[in-house]
């Protein structure tokens, strides 16, 4: 694991997301929800793999590099951070809040459900 693995945040909030999204810097946006709750509303450039198909989909996952997972609110994502954290992804952080907190304090346009 290196340093900047050992590093990374258990969770981080919508603002510093935005503010990584906007500086252009690099980033993997893990959205573990279903697919019916991505077709309501999702952050561009999402890759989606629901949590339960988080151990076949390892290979679609950067091994080096942010990894920022999102759920909802924040509870399943954080199941995902802990296990990947746990099968070698240390660099794996929870968006505290979720998509929710993403549309009602980032964009206000998205829809919420």
């Amino acid at each position: 694991m290196s340093a900047a693995a050992e590093t990374a945040p258990l969770q981080m909030d919508v603002a510093e997301l935005a503010r990584i999204i906007k500086q252009n810097q690099d980033v993997t946006l893990l959205d573990v929800r279903e697919p019916w709750e991505v077709q309501i509303c999702a952050i561009a450039g999402s890759v989606n793999v629901p949590l339960s198909t988080l151990p076949q989909n390892l290979h679609r996952l950067p091994s080096q590099g942010p990894l920022v997972v999102l759920c909802h609110h924040g509870g399943r994502s954080m199941q995902a951070v802990a296990w990947l954290r746990q099968n070698g992804f240390g660099h794996a952080t929870n968006l505290n809040g979720g998509i929710d907190a993403w549309a009602r304090q980032i964009d206000p346009a998205m829809a919420t459900y």
